[in-house]
C-alpha cells in the first residue's frame, strides 16, 4: 500500500471511531471560549504541528491559547547546537511543566488540548497532571496503540491519557511509521501529523458551529482572495486583538 492509502485508513478510523470524542472535545471548547476563556494549545517534539493548525491558521478563529517551547521544538538544526538529542531529552524532564505553565494563570474555566503520539513523556503528562488539578477540563489527542502497547516511563507510572477528561485517539500504528519497504528493515512514513491536522481541523469546525448555535460569531483569518484586501486585513487585526486580549487574561504577571 501506498502512504496515502494507510493515510486514508487512519482518516476513515478517526471518522469511524472518534466522532463521539471529537464532539465531547468540541463542547469543552466552545464552553470555554464562549464563556470568553480560552482553550490551551500544547505539544512537543512534532506535536507543535496540530498547535500552530489550530491558531492562527487560514480559517481560523481566536479562543485556542497555544503554548509551545522552542527548545522542545526546534528540529530543523538536527545535530550541533540546539539539536535533536536535546529536544528529546528535555521533553523527558520531570518539573518543567510546572515551570511552563508558571507563567499562565489556570483557571477552571479554561480548558487544555494536549497533542502527544506517545502519551508517554513527563512533560505533556505532567501538564496534564497539573492543568487537571488546577480544575481545567483536559483533552487528549494521543495514540491508543502506543498507551495500550508501551510501558509508562513517567514516575507517576501513569500515560497521558489517564488524566484527561476526553482522549482523542490518533488511531496510528505503533510506532506511527506505516508503510513497509522492500529491503528496508523498518516502515518509512509517520502518519500522525495527518490525523492531528485531521482532528483539530474537525474540532474547529465543530467547536465555530457550537459558537455559532449560541449567537457568538469571531472574526475568522479570512485571505484577501475571498473577501477583499480590506476585510481581510480587518478580520486578522480583530482576530489577533481578540487573541491577545483572551491571552492577557491568561497570562500570569503577578509574584
Amino acid at each position: 500500500m501506498t502512504w496515502i492509502d494507510e493515510a486514508i485508513l487512519v482518516l476513515n478510523r478517526i471518522q469511524n471511531e472518534q466522532s463521539d470524542n471529537i464532539e465531547k472535545a468540541a463542547a469543552i471548547a466552545a464552553d470555554a471560549i464562549g464563556g470568553g476563556g480560552v482553550v490551551h494549545t500544547f505539544g512537543t517534539g512534532h506535536s507543535r504541528i496540530p498547535v500552530e493548525e489550530m491558531f492562527p491558521r487560514y480559517g481560523s478563529f481566536p479562543g485556542f491559547h497555544p503554548i509551545v517551547e522552542l527548545s522542545m521544538t526546534f528540529h530543523t538544526e538536527i545535530s550541533g547546537a540546539n539539536g535533536q538529542r536535546q529536544a528529546m531529552f528535555i521533553e523527558r524532564v520531570p518539573g518543567l511543566a510546572e515551570v511552563i505553565l508558571s507563567n499562565f494563570k489556570l483557571r477552571p474555566t479554561d480548558a487544555i488540548m494536549i497533542f502527544s503520539a506517545s502519551g508517554r513523556n513527563a512533560v505533556p503528562v505532567e501538564t496534564a497532571m497539573v492543568a487537571k488539578a488546577a480544575g481545567l477540563k483536559v483533552i487528549a489527542v494521543t495514540s491508543g496503540t502506543e498507551g495500550k502497547t508501551v510501558p509508562p516511563t513517567h514516575s507517576s507510572g501513569t500515560i497521558l491519557s489517564d488524566h484527561a477528561d476526553v482522549v482523542i485517539d490518533l488511531c496510528t500504528p505503533l510506532g506511527d511509521a506505516a508503510v513497509t519497504i522492500d529491503g528496508w528493515s523498518n516502515k518509512v512514513g509517520p502518519v500522525s501529523t495527518v490525523a492531528n491536522v485531521a482532528i483539530v481541523n474537525s474540532l474547529k469546525v465543530l467547536t465555530a458551529q457550537k459558537l455559532a448555535d449560541r449567537g457568538i460569531e469571531l472574526p475568522v483569518l479570512t485571505g484577501a482572495q475571498i473577501v477583499g484586501q480590506e476585510v481581510s486585513e480587518e478580520l486578522f487585526e480583530k482576530a489577533y486583538l481578540e487573541h491577545a486580549k483572551r491571552k492577557s487574561d491568561v497570562l500570569r504577571v503577578d509574584a
